[in-house]
């Protein structure tokens, strides 16, 4: 990150600290007298904050081998997690007294300490879906990919975004790209209801191939409606809500896949001949900005945005199990890439969304009401442990 961009981000939350003193001083009458949850929950199995941008793969001849998997088109997934512990280690020193950060460990994105609030921030960027843009000369939906890797990490603990700020690394100027670029930004912060407040353009020839485009969201959340997974117990039911299709994950593995079967992104998609096969993989990623409502709403044990590593992201909000007796329907593109990817049905739940983007886990008794507000249903329920989708077993 330049100076600049580090700038533009702590910009960023001054204004947005700047907006809440009113709010801050309504909430802490409001709320006077009441517990916040604890933001860590002993024995709870979690990632930090930092996110592994599990995306890079090495280019290269595609190799033969029976079973295309994540690891084998260039990202391990298990060797990204020991190099985010050994960053984690590094960064040992903390803010204290007003501004500290909650917890030694975070959760989808990082909570700072506000009184009676909690400044809720998170990055993350598209990943290789941008060489499939690059590929068509279509980038007019990867800043909607974005926004929404970003905000909906917020939604997961409860957070309403606020505030955006981009970081684009470009090979070379190219002004209908980042014309595109920003188009898709602004109607990535339309349907989120934030603002982007600043950003870095960073012309690196040495460094880039193309083109990398990253983001950094800052949100809100008052401490006692904080949604940590601490809550969740046996018994709890899972709400699934579909995906748009592969988001913006796995996409080394996806292009690994399209090359070894010799396809082009201009090809007619297999299934829908009214796109190409890139423009069904450009779908951008959905925004799950009804979260936000539905969590003042209802009594919500805890949530996960369903990103690379699929189901296994699970792990991040609680150590009980999961059982997905009746998943949404797994969408045609991931079908299509198991069968030309020849990839075992366990290798595609760790890696893929396969359908499910975002999953809620509330008591029963919430279960029904969050349904007929949204286009989810129920897929599951929490078990002691273990994680299993209609007989599957991933862990």
């Amino acid at each position: 990150m330049s100076y600049r961009h580090a700038l533009l981000v702590f910009v960023a939350c001054s204004k947005v600290i700047s907006m809440l003193q009113g709010y801050f001083i309504h909430m802490q009458k409001k709320k006077a007298g009441k517990k916040a949850p604890a933001v860590v929950r002993k024995g709870v199995v979690r990632t930090s904050a930092r996110k592994a941008t599990a995306r890079n793969a090495t280019a290269g001849r595609v190799r033969d081998q029976q079973h295309m998997t994540y690891a084998g088109s260039g990202v391990d997934v298990g060797k990204l997690e020991g190099i985010k512990s050994d960053i984690i280690r590094g960064l040992s020193f903390k803010r204290t007294g007003f501004g500290a950060p909650m917890g030694n460990e975070g959760h989808y994105a990082g909570l700072i300490d506000m009184g009676c609030l909690a400044l809720a921030i998170t990055t993350d960027g598209v990943g290789t879906k941008l060489i499939i843009a690059d590929a068509m000369k279509r980038w007019d939906t990867v800043g909607i990919d974005c926004i929404a890797m970003n905000v909906n990490d917020l939604y997961v603990m409860g957070v309403e975004p606020l505030a955006f700020v981009d970081y684009i690394s470009i090979e070379k100027p190219n002004e209908e790209q980042i014309r595109q670029v920003m188009i898709g930004l602004n109607e990535g912060a339309r349907r989120a209801n934030i603002s982007i407040v600043g950003g870095e353009t960073a012309a690196l020839p040495d460094i880039i191939r193309g083109f990398d485009l990253a983001g950094t969201a800052v949100g809100v959340v008052p401490k006692d409606r904080i949604i940590t997974g601490e809550s969740v117990m046996p018994g709890d039911v899972i709400v699934g809500l579909p995906s748009s299709g592969v988001h913006s994950n796995g996409y080394s593995l996806v292009r690994r896949i399209i090359k070894g079967a010799g396809l082009k992104y201009t090809d007619p998609c297999p299934y829908n001949k009214k796109v190409t096969l890139g423009e069904e993989l450009l779908t951008p990623t959905r925004i799950y900005s009804e979260i936000v409502g539905l969590s003042r709403r209802f009594d919500i044990h805890g949530m996960a945005h369903i990103t690379g590593g699929g189901l296994m992201n699970l792990r991040r909000i609680t150590s009980y199990g999961f059982d997905f007796h009746d998943p949404l329907p797994v969408p045609e593109i991931f079908r299509f890439i198991q069968q030309k990817g020849n990839v075992e049905d366990l290798e595609m739940y760790r890696t893929f969304n396969m359908g499910m983007g975002y999953l809620i886990i509330c008591p029963r008794k919430e279960a029904g009401p969050i349904v007929k507000m949204t286009d989810g249903k129920i897929v599951g329920g929490i078990v002691e442990k273990g994680c299993t989708i209609r007989g599957l077993r991933l862990w």
